[in-house]
């Protein structure tokens, strides 16, 4: 019964998303299915940022470890690259549906963590299914989705992600302030089970891995152990790609530096250093989703018609705008660099999600997308570490993070060695 429920309303988003954006009603139900996912994702991630204080608190964790243990969470995600890898083996529908239950798992064993090293135990395992989830699902879109609606569609599921924040700013503001409201944030993630249900029914594997299916069969079949088969799968991409994979690289490295702590300590510096109350701050992340949504749509119907590479440049470029505001500002400017900061970051992740997945070819799609999401995790891990040191020194979060601006200067000098993908099919821009 709850799965049919829970079908139903999929099908009720994916109504709604045709209504709004004129897709096809077949990508309308896929986005519902893998936004509704994205959505779950976002809410876990969100809990972190908004009740940081509180866990710390909780935990006690030292304030010169903060930047540590966020960091050791966000390496949660370099194990992602080999569920990418069995995707390209075995397809992405099994290894997506595998991702969502342990990441429901481990969400509510962080409920009940009762240390720190449990708690940041926990919450590394979950990441490796929150990114390997993530990175299924876009190549997903990208596989499934036409050519002319690819950016659009990515804005789409990445704005349906932005639910999940708010559903965490409002659940924060009601239930998170307190010392054990955290605890009961966790515990809510075993929803994703009844959407489970549904994606067994539902979701069908993706018509070009299918097309592709009799040649990765053979690689499948290969007697090669799993460790070898993904390093030969490395090789030959890094073979054929090199270029794209180094100037992917070199983009995404520095924007995760900076974006990650920025990100991290939002919540912890608005009611720390300017008195924001809890819920002030969840009404803030509230607002702060719902202008998200239409940036994410707006990015993504905007890409497909003048181009990524264009796109990617004013978000960073906002993006570095609203950190300085947020962290050097004064009065309504904080609150404004804030919103500033929020909408083009999430923006930029959609162009960076998109590039990672139409660069490169069906066979090493999905292990070129995780290889992206492991390049953005050594960087937010990077930059969190190095915030810690910063810190040390500086004795300041605002002064730590605003000089880890610098090196978005490479940003324009890599994306100009990337092709333009926007309009072009995925056979078209990689054989």
């Amino acid at each position: 019964m709850s799965a049919r429920l829970s079908g139903e309303r999929v099908g009720r988003v994916g109504d709604a998303i045709t209504a709004v954006t004129g897709l096809e009603a077949r990508e309308s139900r896929l986005l519902a299915l893998l936004g509704t996912a994205n959505a779950v994702n976002a809410y876990d991630l969100g809990i972190l940022t908004l009740a940081l204080p509180a866990i710390q608190a909780s935990l006690g964790i030292a304030e010169a470890h903060v930047g540590t243990m966020l960091a050791i969470i966000r390496l949660g995600m370099l194990p992602a690259l080999a569920l990418g890898i069995l995707a390209d083996r075995y397809g992405r529908r099994r290894l997506l549906l595998a991702t969502i239950v342990g990441f429901t798992v481990c969400t509510m064993l962080t409920a009940g963590a009762p240390t720190a090293a449990a708690f940041v135990a926990t919450q590394f395992i979950a990441r490796i299914f929150i990114a390997a989830e993530d990175t299924l699902g876009i190549v997903v879109i990208a596989e499934e989705i036409g050519a002319a609606r690819r950016g659009l569609a990515l804005g789409v599921a990445a704005a349906l992600g932005g639910l999940g924040h708010g559903l965490a700013a409002v659940s924060f503001a009601v239930v998170g302030s307190g010392p054990s409201g955290w605890r009961l944030l966790y515990l809510a993630a075993a929803l994703p089970l009844v959407i489970v249900a549904w994606f067994r029914r539902s979701l069908t594997e993706t018509s070009r891995f299918l097309a592709h299916q009799s040649k990765l069969a053979k690689l499948a079949a290969q007697p090669a152990g799993l460790v070898v088969a993904a390093a030969g799968l490395l090789r030959m991409l890094a073979r054929e790609y090199p270029r794209r994979l180094l100037a992917l690289a070199a983009m995404i490295l520095p924007i995760y530096l900076v974006t990650a702590p920025a990100i991290a300590f939002q919540s912890k510096f608005l009611q720390e250093v300017h008195g924001y109350a809890p819920a002030t701050v969840a009404l803030l992340y509230l607002a702060g989703g719902l202008v998200s949504v239409t940036t994410q749509l707006g990015v993504g119907r905007c890409s497909d018609r003048i181009g990524r590479k264009p796109i990617v440049l004013a978000t960073v470029t906002l993006t570095a705008a609203g950190i300085l505001l947020l962290y050097r500002g004064a009065g309504p400017w904080v609150p404004v660099g804030w919103l500033v900061m929020v909408a083009a970051y999430l923006g930029l992740d959609v162009m960076l999600s998109a590039l990672g997945s139409e660069l490169f070819p069906t066979a090493y799609r999905s292990t070129a997308s995780a290889a992206r999401a492991v390049t953005a995790t050594i960087g937010a891990a990077g930059g969190l570490a190095l915030e810690g040191v910063l810190f040390t020194r500086t004795g300041s979060h605002a002064a730590a993070i605003t000089w880890m601006l610098v090196p978005l200067v490479i940003v324009p000098l890599a994306l100009a060695f990337l092709p333009e993908t926007a309009r072009r099919e995925l056979e078209e821009i990689a054989a």
